[in-house]
């Protein structure tokens, strides 16, 4: 049976790499939009343009233009090289973390579903329950992400809950919905708890 330190240790844990992964997200989108307007104010026409015509004058303007645009690009490129190099080294250790055996075994299988009395645990409008029937199981922390194929990160779901999950990590809200719902079927000895990642080797 499962701790309740060991389960509130779960519950830091996913709210940790959730906010982490999602803030992530944030930065990225935050930092190619500073890169978009650098370009665009830097691509801008510029009052003092160079007398004279020809080639030689928009040659000058190009080169005046492109080397603004370089200078604009250069800090917001800097934050996306270190963007990339943690995202990357999060992928990583994903990769480190995957459980050798990504199938449930027929015995997680049964209980996982007799848990969830063979309906879908996933959420559907409202963040209420899914009424529909059960038809796979589901590793609730991804195992591309370094979910366990554990019984205690199994959680039944239907086709279209399972499509549309996919390999996100689900929020700390839908994990703490998910526990709660299961204390009002699950005898009080059983296991509520939901979510568990592989330790790194």
């Amino acid at each position: 049976m499962i701790t309740t330190e060991a389960a509130d240790h779960s519950m830091v844990e996913l709210k940790r790499i959730y906010w982490t992964r999602h803030g992530l997200r944030l930065a990225y989108a935050a930092v190619m939009m500073w890169l978009g307007i650098s370009v665009f104010l830097a691509l801008m026409p510029k009052a003092n343009v160079v007398a004279g015509s020809g080639i030689s004058a928009v040659t000058e303007v190009a080169r005046g233009m492109l080397d603004r645009v370089l200078a604009a690009a250069v800090m917001p490129g800097l934050f996306l090289v270190v963007l990339a190099i943690v995202a990357a080294t999060i992928h990583r250790r994903d990769v480190r973390r995957r459980d050798p055996v990504r199938r449930f075994t027929r015995q997680q299988r049964r209980d996982g579903m007799a848990r969830a009395a063979g309906l879908c645990e996933m959420e559907a409008g409202f963040r209420g329950r899914c009424s529909r029937p059960a038809e796979h199981g589901d590793h609730f922390y991804p195992w591309s992400k370094g979910g366990s194929t554990s019984l205690r990160n199994f959680v039944a779901a239907c086709a279209r809950c399972n499509r549309a999950k996919g390999a996100r990590i689900p929020s700390p809200g839908q994990q703490e919905r998910i526990e709660r719902r299961r204390r009002e079927n699950v005898a009080p000895d059983g296991l509520v708890s939901v979510g568990e990642r592989q330790p790194l080797p």
